[in-house]
């Protein structure tokens, strides 16, 4: 079920890992381009046959109604009702201190620039539903987007085999702000939020995970409307050494696996006494877990534990992969981090599972994934706005620069950028 891979007798062995995630889109191509034409041009009847055709469900009403949000919160215990409001609670304090405030970039006499932030107006967010139905994932994103000041959060979720949507989701939208909620789903719901129908609002910016669909249906809407990442499936890494508990390395790799069979989960470990403690462990615990077929199929195609000669070396693979997720569970996990420059999000410690990320420390979950680490960050309150440079120039602050800016402007050919310059000079 699970491969240990020595990095030394296997050089090539990144390549693998490396194209693990690389989701071959061609396949869906021409099916997502049918469904965004369609719902462009016949709205909400296009959108309900979709569902139907995809989702078995025929759908009459695709807005929720406050009466059904309300019903939720009845069937929903109160327990995780609270659970979900001091979620909320953590990643609210975390993301504002994020939000970003107008600034003052120069004041001088004769100029002044300012930056200037102001909120998107509209966001969309897709949340997935079905067996892939997550609450947290709710909170994630919409959160941020409330403190950064966006007026109205629009979400779609795909609706479950009774026609509704899981009431821990609607809860979680009512804790985190959402003021519309929509049964839709797939690339049809990002086509809807794109272009706009007669029930579904159209957005400036959709944010969330969803599958292969909605990724490649997100890809295609960028321009216009804002995304925020095309997301694919989730992967953890984890560094180990001979200080590492075996139970808690397997019990973190499972964890990840259990997504999709997509998921990745890696161990990289200079050590191959850990890495065999490793897989036995794995073994033994995904026998006894529910998702057992979905975890051997994520670890037999996209995980395993590499061992390497030294841990600079580990180190080294892990900033190629650039992961999602990555646990440091090594005797001197700090001066580990220290060197890690491409990462999602990191985990320190024995008693930092990736989970606590997931749920309830506060940092975002929505992470850059396939190796996009390298270039790209978490979901945060500054993907909810946008700036804008006020400039101000008084006439003596011009006449300073202003032959500057006429060289410059007639070395490119632009003489009509010159003369508005020019023209002010002469106007005394």
């Amino acid at each position: 079920m699970i491969r240990i891979i020595d990095s030394t007798l296997q050089p090539d062995v990144l390549k693998t890992f490396l194209k693990r995630t690389q989701f071959d889109y061609s396949d869906v191509n021409e099916s997502v381009e049918s469904i965004l034409r369609a719902v462009k041009k016949d709205g909400d009847a296009a959108v309900k046959k979709y569902t139907k055709q995809f989702d078995s469900i025929k759908v009459k009403e695709l807005r929720v109604t406050k009466a059904q949000i309300d019903a939720a919160f009845e069937r929903v215990s109160d327990e995780l009702i609270n659970n979900l409001k001091h979620a909320a609670k953590n990643i609210e304090a975390f993301h504002q201190q994020q939000a970003p405030k107008d600034q003052v970039m120069k004041d001088t006499k004769s100029i002044k620039i300012i930056e200037r932030v102001r909120p998107i107006d509209t966001v969309g967010l897709y949340v997935p539903g079905g067996t892939a139905a997550y609450p947290s994932t709710v909170l994630m994103n919409a959160i941020p987007a409330k403190i950064a000041g966006v007026k109205r959060i629009v979400m779609i979720t795909p609706p479950g085999a009774d026609g509704e949507v899981l009431d821990s989701l609607l809860v979680a939208a009512k804790v985190a702000g959402v003021d519309e909620i929509y049964k839709v789903g797939g690339a049809q719901g990002v086509a809807a939020l794109t272009y706009g129908t007669k029930t579904i609002p159209k957005v400036d910016k959709i944010v969330g995970p969803g599958n292969i669909y909605v990724a490649m249906a997100k890809r295609m809407v960028s321009g216009h409307v804002g995304i925020d990442m095309v997301a694919g499936p989730s992967e953890i890494v984890i560094l180990a050494d001979e200080t590492t508990n075996p139970q808690f390395a397997a019990a973190d790799m499972l964890s990840q696996a259990e997504h999709d069979p997509y998921a990745s989960a890696i161990v990289i470990t200079p050590s191959k006494k850990i890495a065999a403690r490793i897989k036995s462990e794995a073994i033994e615990q995904a026998n006894q877990l529910k998702r057992h077929a979905i975890i051997k199929q994520s670890l037999e195609d996209n995980g395993g534990i590499i061992t390497t000669e030294t841990m600079d070396e580990a180190i080294q693979l892990v900033n190629r992969i650039a992961p999602e997720h990555l646990e440091i569970l090594t005797k001197d996990p700090n001066a580990v981090c220290n060197d890690i420059s491409n990462a999602g999000a990191i985990f320190i410690g024995p008693y930092t599972p990736e989970p606590i990320g997931d749920y309830m420390a506060g940092p975002n979950h929505t992470l850059p994934t396939s190796g996009s680490a390298r270039f790209s960050s978490a979901l945060s309150a500054r993907d909810f706005i946008k700036t804008t440079a006020i400039t101000t120039y008084k006439k003596p602050a011009l006449k300073e620069e202003a032959q500057a800016i006429i060289n410059i402007a007639e070395s490119e050919g632009l003489s009509a950028h010159a003369n508005a310059i020019r023209l002010r000079l002469e106007e005394e």
